[in-house]
């Protein structure tokens, strides 16, 4: 049998990217990814060495000086570097999701403006839905976009829970407009806000309060972003029309979730992988811990979850290309591939025994980790509460 999840027919440069990113992984982001998340320091020469690599632009049409790649090879981009670090995958996730967004339902000329820099990494983006006490009720948002009647919109409200918050110059940031629908959702605006790098009041109106500090997902700043009568013009709304924010927001989800589903299954194939190594270098009994039966039991398991959660992401991914709803798909995925995952860690964990639990091991940071991914992009009740409706659009009678 092959290595653990290994995708069929790729093109020749899916091929060669993969094993760049690999590579990449093994020889900048492993050996530094202890040091760097143990004093929570942003990854910036790992950054700037993805930039050099165009991994920012991997998605981005060619004509606005990208890659122009398919989400399957940017997943499984993805998938490769949250193995080496989950972090210096959620540098590139919101930025994705964002350019996405632009390319997907943005003007001509905010394509022509935004999305040239943002292949580049010059322009990094960041993704803001959720709100102080709001949960997965998206309808309830409170932060409000009031129009001037003259083109111009003023803001006020507080966002929550923005993945590059800090470091982003991009942020696509959902809030509420009056457009006298009867639906909630209807009343919904993405407006695109361009902002400088940093913390404190980065622009009149505009305030990043600082890094939230967390259990896991260290490296890469979560943040807050407060609207204090924040002015902005109708220009920045995307797709030039208020009211699509919701419709637009959650297309955008379902490359977060193929995202985080990626990024679940890296963060298993490396337990895995530490525990395979662990279990053949560890004696008992005068034999490898891996001849145990316990041992290969829990080997057997672990490989099966990784390997099914991979096809699952795979299969995702390449329905949003195709152009098919993939929003059940999206949505099993990510349930699979998260819930899997920290069992995988757990395992893993379990295997390495007392040393699991000593901050010298990789694996200690892996199970720090991998519960972030049961949450973000919607927890597995929401994924279910998706995949339930869209079944029975099916199955119904």
């Amino acid at each position: 049998m092959t290595r653990l999840a290994q995708t069929p027919d790729l093109t020749d440069f899916q091929t060669e990217v993969l094993a760049t990113v690999r590579a990449f992984v093994d020889k900048e982001i492993i050996p530094n990814a202890q040091e760097l998340e143990h004093s929570d320091t942003y990854p910036q020469e790992i950054v700037d060495q993805m930039r050099e690599m165009g991994l920012f632009g991997l998605m981005i049409p060619t004509e606005y000086g990208g890659l122009g790649e398919s989400l399957l090879t940017y997943a499984l981009c993805v998938e490769e570097l949250a193995r080496g670090w989950m972090s210096v995958s959620g540098v590139i996730n919101t930025h994705f999701i964002v350019a996405y967004m632009i390319a997907r339902h943005g003007t001509e000329a905010q394509k022509q403006y935004y999305l040239p820099r943002m292949a580049t990494g010059e322009t990094r983006g960041a993704f803001s839905m959720s709100e102080p006490e709001l949960g997965s009720d998206v309808a309830a948002i409170r932060t409000r976009a009031r129009t001037d009647g003259a083109g111009g919109y003023t803001i006020d409200g507080q966002k929550m829970w923005l993945t590059n918050g800090g470091s982003s110059t991009l942020v696509a940031a959902l809030v509420r407009t009056d457009e006298g629908a009867e639906r909630k959702h209807d009343n919904l605006t993405t407006f695109l806000v361009e902002k400088p790098a940093g913390f404190g009041t980065v622009d009149p109106g505009l305030t990043i309060p600082g890094k939230i500090d967390k259990m896991g997902y260290k490296g890469i700043d979560t943040t807050e972003l407060v609207f204090d009568g924040y002015r902005t013009s109708a220009d920045t709304i995307l797709g030039g029309a208020p009211g699509q924010g919701f419709r637009q927001m959650m297309d955008g989800v379902e490359v977060g979730r193929v995202n985080v589903a990626a990024r679940a299954c890296g963060v298993a194939i490396r337990a895995f992988e530490l525990a395979a190594r662990y279990a053949q270098q560890r004696s008992t009994f005068g034999k490898p811990i891996a001849q145990h039966q316990a041992i290969s039991f829990q080997l057997a398991e672990m490989a099966t979850k990784v390997e099914a959660a991979h096809l699952m992401m795979v299969n995702a991914a390449r329905l949003k290309d195709s152009g098919d709803r993939n929003d059940v798909a999206a949505g099993m995925a990510k349930y699979l591939a998260s819930e899997y995952c920290a069992e995988v860690t757990q395992q893993s964990f379990r295997i390495h025994g007392g040393y699991g639990y000593s901050k010298e091991y990789e694996i200690e940071r892996l199970m720090r980790e991998a519960p972030f991914l049961l949450i973000g992009e919607g927890t597995s009740e929401i994924q279910k509460t998706i995949i339930s409706k869209g079944i029975l659009r099916s199955y119904g009678i």
